[in-house]
């Protein structure tokens, strides 16, 4: 288990092409004063993204602030067919082993992965590969090796190059499916993590948390268009389980920091898009990366702390599952039809009092008591009517969250689908 808690985000590289040393300083600050620790980078095979990790590390040293870092190597992208393959390897454990702010776990350098079951360095079998990938690194640094593959976890005790494992997909109901039953589909099941745990017999365990999934591509691009169930709360939720069971978990890891393509972001809209801009563009998400503070200290502390101010976070879809788009050439999503057309609301009181909720001023409101402390709650989206949460006490207005006043409607005929989520929240 490692020494500490941590909580980090996945950055993707790939879509900070324009970053400067400044910009970076600013993600790197913001993120660390919303209770994250570090940032997981994902890059892949160009060559560029070297010196935008580069500009990383320089500017983690440059903050003022004790943020870590450390590779996500993307194995879908970087080459392995042969055992030269290793080298960009070896580079980033030569350039980075020393550097003040790469995590390091127990003094070894920590690495990552994003898949990488089917790459083999020309051995003949996972363990064989990542065992010679591991041994040449540690002919540099004493390595901690944390991929993500995406294998069955009864091989876990058979692949000793393994010193832990990361459950990318535990953060969404993946096994939801359009036969599924009512009573699963709401409310489903995150329960992959015990699996792994079990199969990894002590070993450091990295857990997922993300607050959504929506991705719109067509096949003349990266052909891919689906959901995952990101209703009831899915972040909320998902951080109460993890911090429920954290003596069982070493790192928490966020999904994702600026991965606009599958629209689970929390921090800020820049850099360079991946071509989402149909669906990103005027769909904030810091909202989330505020709420993380709370859950990123509990899992971090091991308590709850009190609320201190009155707080509203919303979020919803901008039109009903089953509108129509008039100029999509893409259908609806895959699954679309697994998500409910209601908006979603996270109360923070910090004393008993009255939430009222509505969608449009000729809509009875929907009153609730709540007491002090954290409150989930929903209501039905109505096409032309917007998103809109007061809470009240003693007849005073505590808080209120109402996107209208940005603009903020949901749509009778989008021109395009977009099941991504907008995020509000009370001033």
């Amino acid at each position: 288990m490692c020494a500490r808690k941590l909580v980090v985000a996945h950055f993707m590289v790939g879509n900070a092409y324009p970053y400067t040393v400044e910009d970076w300083l600013d993600d790197i600050r913001l993120a660390s004063s919303h209770g994250i620790d570090g940032f997981a980078l994902n890059f892949g095979r160009d060559e560029w993204e070297k010196s935008r990790v580069a500009d990383c590390y320089h500017a983690a040293l440059q903050s003022g602030v004790p943020f870590k870092l450390f590779p996500s190597f993307d194995m879908t992208l970087i080459p392995a067919n042969c055992s030269d393959d290793v080298q960009s390897f070896c580079d980033y454990v030569t350039r980075y082993r020393g550097h003040p702010n790469q995590l390091l776990h127990h003094g070894k350098v920590f690495i990552s992965t994003f898949a990488g079951e089917s790459n083999l360095f020309g051995h003949t079998d996972l363990n064989h590969a990542w065992k010679f990938v591991k041994s040449t690194l540690e002919e540099i640094a004493p390595v901690h090796f944390v991929p993500s593959f995406f294998i069955d976890p009864a091989r876990y005790p058979h692949i000793t190059a393994m010193d832990g494992y990361f459950n990318w997909n535990g953060s969404w109901p993946l096994h939801l499916h359009p036969g599924s039953p009512r009573e699963e589909v709401k409310y489903p099941r995150l329960d992959t993590d015990r699996h792994h745990i079990h199969h990894l017999g002590g070993r450091t365990f990295m857990a997922a948390v993300s607050p959504w999934f929506f991705t719109h591509y067509g096949p003349d691009s990266w052909n891919k268009n689906w959901i995952r169930r990101g209703d009831d709360w899915l972040y909320v939720r998902r951080w109460e389980q993890l911090i429920a069971m954290r003596d069982e978990i070493d790192i928490v890891q966020i999904i994702s920091w600026n991965d606009y393509g599958e629209s689970h972001y929390i921090g800020p809209i820049k850099g360079a898009q991946p071509n989402s801009q149909a669906w990103v563009d005027g769909f904030p998400h810091e909202p989330w990366l505020h709420l993380t503070r709370y859950y990123a200290d509990a899992f971090k502390n091991g308590h709850y702390s009190a609320i201190e101010k009155d707080q509203i976070y919303m979020w919803s879809r901008p039109h009903l599952k089953d509108a129509d788009a008039t100029e999509d050439t893409l259908p609806r999503p895959e699954n679309w039809h697994l998500t409910d057309d209601e908006f979603w609301v996270v109360i923070f009181s910090t004393a008993p009092g009255l939430v009222v909720l509505t969608s449009t001023d000729e809509q009875v409101p929907q009153t609730v008591e709540v007491a002090g402390g954290v409150t989930k709650l929903s209501s039905k989206m109505v096409p032309g009517g917007s998103m809109k949460a007061q809470l009240f006490r003693s007849r005073v207005l505590a808080a209120e969250c109402t996107p209208e006043r940005d603009g903020f409607r949901f749509q009778t005929q989008p021109r395009v689908f977009n099941f991504n989520a907008y995020v509000t929240m009370s001033v």
